[in-house]
């Protein structure tokens, strides 16, 4: 109130927004556990079960003969990274601070700062998982897993855009939440929830009939985790996906997301709640 705001400079500017992401980003990654250390183990022990329980699943059912020719564990994390990943982000995506959260009364704070910290804490808690997995699988059980993997490049590229898919969907999500708080929870719920089929990460997408594809390929996911066999296994072609169709979807969501949220940022209003 009695403070003077100098005009800043574009970049300035920039670094100062950048400064106020990376706080929150922090913020977020530390709310589950006041200790940081415990709050990203926390966060980090769901994908390690969840890696476990897809491994040991696969021993039992004897699916494992289904998998590609290649080290069985690069099989499992392609699809459990990507799907938890995605699943992630949409998740933090939409339970990220709204126009009529208390927290925008803070006058640095707006919705894009609160999207693009969920955003990006989820994907340093997701990658702090992948490497530490991988450190850990490599010294103990396979000194050579990363030589085994054909393009770790091609690998990282898809994660990124699994994340990306997550983030875009999750917009929508956000942007129809102030208008539609419960349908949009359930929706939301069911989407992840069906993705743990949907996704085809328990599939290889080229020994799939064409009956069960139409299932699956509406699904970004589905192309994400597909290509990112492909460039993990030196011989599998995948020719029942495309990384541009994810894209592609991802873009045309996001933008109408950001416009969606633009809208509904200029309409919402803390009393929507009240009266619910």
């Amino acid at each position: 109130m009695f403070q003077n705001s100098a005009p800043r400079s574009r970049l300035a500017s920039a670094v100062y927004v950048c400064e106020l992401i990376y706080h929150n980003s922090v913020r977020a990654v530390r709310k589950t556990h006041g200790n940081a250390f415990m709050a990203i183990f926390m966060n980090m022990l769901q994908t390690i079960i969840f890696v476990m329980a897809f491994y040991v699943m696969f021993m039992i059912l004897g699916l494992r003969g289904t998998a590609l020719r290649g080290d069985f564990m690069i099989y499992i994390m392609t699809g459990v990274f990507l799907y938890m990943t995605h699943t992630k982000t949409l998740g933090a995506v939409v339970g990220s601070e709204g126009p009529a959260s208390p927290m925008m009364q803070h006058a640095p704070m707006n919705t894009a700062i609160a999207i693009a910290s969920a955003m990006l804490s989820t994907l340093y808690i997701q990658f702090l998982s992948l490497f530490a997995i991988l450190f850990v699988y490599d010294v103990a059980f396979n000194p050579f897993v990363m030589q085994e993997i054909y393009d770790p490049i091609g690998c990282i590229a898809m994660i990124l855009l699994s994340w990306f898919s997550g983030a875009a969907i999750g917009m929508v999500f956000l942007a129809a939440k102030p208008w539609f708080p419960t349908p949009v929870s359930i929706i939301s719920t069911v989407y992840q929830r069906a993705n743990m089929i949907a996704s085809g990460k328990m599939f290889v997408a080229n020994a799939m009939p064409g009956y069960m594809l139409v299932m699956f390929d509406w699904n970004p996911l589905f192309h994400t985790i597909d290509q990112s066999r492909g460039y993990a296994f030196a011989n599998y072609n995948p020719r029942n996906s495309d990384w541009e169709y994810a894209l592609y979807l991802s873009l045309v969501l996001i933008m109408i997301g950001l416009m969606a949220e633009f809208y509904t940022r200029k309409h919402a209003s803390a009393s929507w709640g009240a009266r619910r």
